[in-house]
C-alpha cells in the first residue's frame, strides 16, 4: 500500500532574531523579522519525506497561520513534500485549543476527500510559544495514539494489515520505545535527522505545485494571552590581563581567585 504521512508545520520567526514587541506588550513586532519554519518541524518534514521515499508513499504539509505561510509550504515542497495545504488566519495568534480544533477539523476534511492518513508527525513544541499542546490536543481530537519527544522512527508492516510505528524517545537515563498502531501520531524533536538542502530544482518545481486553501474556521479556547515580557538581556564585560608576561601576576592571581590553586 502507498503510505500517507501529514505534516503540520508553523511559521515562525527565524530562531536568533531579536523579538521586538508592540507598544502595548500584546504581540510581537514584525517590521523587521525574518521568518523560517519552526525548527523540531523541519525535521519532522525531513523524516516525512525519507519515510515516503524509503516505503513508497506521499507527503502533505498542512500549515495554520497567515498568507504569508506559503512561504514555509513551498520550502516544504522544495525538500520533497507531494502536497500542501494552508488553512488561512488573520494572522492573529491563536491559543493552543482554537489552533488544534481548527487542524483537527482540516485532517478530518482531507481524509474525507482522500484516504486516512497512516502517520501524522508535529513538532514536538514550536520554537515561538512553546506550547507542547497542539499535537495532543489533535491526538484527543482524532481519537488516535500519540507520544512526543520522539528521536527515532521505525515503520512495520505485516502483510495487508494496517501495520504500526516503533517510536524512541530519550529519557535521562537511556530511552523508552513505543509500539503504537497506525493510523499514529508523533511529536518530533530536532536531532531526529539533519534536514536537507532544497536544491535549485526542487525550488523551481515547488513554485509550480498548488497550495489548497481555505479559511481556518474554530472558536477560541479558553486560554487568553494577557501580555508578552521580555527577559532582561544579559551582558558581559572582558577584562585585559596584559599583553606580555607582565601579565603573568595578574594571571596568578585570578587563577588562586578562582581556587585553581593555592599559594
Amino acid at each position: 500500500m502507498a503510505l500517507r504521512i501529514l505534516c503540520c508545520v508553523k511559521r515562525v520567526p527565524s530562531p536568533g532574531s531579536r523579538i521586538n514587541l508592540t507598544d502595548d506588550g500584546t504581540a510581537v513586532d514584525a517590521t523587521h523579522l525574518g521568518f523560517t519554519t519552526s525548527p523540531h518541524e523541519e525535521c519532522a518534514v525531513e523524516e516525512a519525506v525519507v519515510l515516503a521515499e524509503h516505503e513508497g508513499g506521499t507527503v502533505t504539509v498542512l500549515t495554520l497561520g497567515p498568507p504569508e505561510s506559503v512561504e514555509q509550504l513551498r520550502y516544504a515542497a522544495s525538500v520533497g513534500a507531494d502536497e500542501l495545504v494552508l488553512v488561512a488566519t488573520d494572522g492573529a495568534p491563536w491559543d493552543p485549543q482554537r489552533t488544534a480544533a481548527a487542524l483537527a477539523e482540516a485532517i478530518k476534511r482531507l481524509e474525507t476527500d482522500q484516504e486516512t492518513f497512516d502517520l501524522i508527525l508535529f513538532g514536538n513544541e514550536s520554537a515561538d510559544s512553546g506550547g507542547f499542546q497542539v499535537g495532543v490536543r489533535v491526538a484527543n481530537a482524532l481519537q488516535r495514539p500519540m507520544v512526543n519527544g520522539i528521536k527515532r522512527i521505525e515503520l512495520n508492516f505485516d502483510g495487508d494489515g494496517p501495520g504500526s510505528v516503533s517510536a524512541r524517545r530519550a529519557v535521562d537515563d537511556g530511552f523508552e520505545v513505543y509500539e503504537l498502531p497506525l493510523p499514529a501520531i508523533l511529536g518530533v524533536k530536532e536531532g531526529i535527522n539533519l534536514p536537507r538542502y532544497p536544491t535549485m530544482r526542487g525550488r523551481l518545481a515547488s513554485k509550480k505545485l498548488e497550495i489548497s486553501s481555505w479559511e481556518g474556521e474554530a472558536a477560541p479556547g479558553g486560554q487568553a494571552l494577557v501580555r508578552l515580557r521580555r527577559p532582561v538581556e544579559q551582558t558581559s564585560t572582558t577584562t585585559i590581563l596584559g599583553n606580555s608576561a607582565a601579565a603573568a601576576p595578574a594571571v596568578v592571581d585570578l587563577l588562586e581567585e578562582l581556587g585553581v590553586f593555592d599559594r
